[in-house]
């Protein structure tokens, strides 16, 4: 298995794990939150997604998917273009209330495509290259994709615990 054929695994089951969450999901259900400060299954997704497509975007040279795809009007959301979701309140965290778990799906999926043609691209094979100096050790590119297939499996996860407590209710 290549460096890219492990990352484009890694990736594929955040997109599955996204899939299999989301569908089907109402947007009462996707906007339930175990506590006013907790995070619901919108917002773990939108966010996790949101970072996907600022970083690929970012390392690939490329716009992102949520400006150029017509997501961000789409979602509707209060936020200026560029935002991800780091360092929202609570308040900010309410106002992600897609009107079903197929939108949510439907923008990770358009960003895991866009994840996927970059993998597949020369520029991904150069997993040694640095994309950010702003870190010491400067950050390559291989530790640039890891860390956000880390922070989307995180995410993805507390996202499955929210919905598994609402289930319990």
């Amino acid at each position: 298995m290549t460096p890219q054929e492990l990352l484009l695994d890694a990736f594929g089951r955040v997109r599955d794990g996204v899939a299999d969450l989301v569908t089907g999901m109402t947007a009462e259900e996707l906007a339930w939150r175990p506590g006013p400060k907790a995070n619901p299954v919108a917002w773990l997704v939108w966010h996790l997604t949101r970072i996907q497509d600022d970083h690929v975007a970012g390392v690939a040279g490329t716009d992102q998917v949520w400006t150029t795809g017509g997501w961000h009007e789409r979602f509707a959301l209060p936020f200026d273009r560029r935002d991800t979701g780091y360092g929202h309140d609570a308040d900010q965290v309410a106002a992600v209330r897609p009107a079903s778990g197929r939108l949510l799906a439907d923008y990770h999926d358009a960003v895991y495509a866009r994840t996927v043609r970059f993998l597949g691209s020369p520029e991904a094979a150069d997993l040694d290259r640095v994309v950010d100096t702003r870190w010491d050790p400067p950050v390559t590119l291989a530790v640039r994709l890891v860390s956000v297939i880390g922070d989307d499996m995180a995410h993805l996860g507390q996202a499955q615990y929210v919905r598994g407590l609402h289930a319990a209710q």
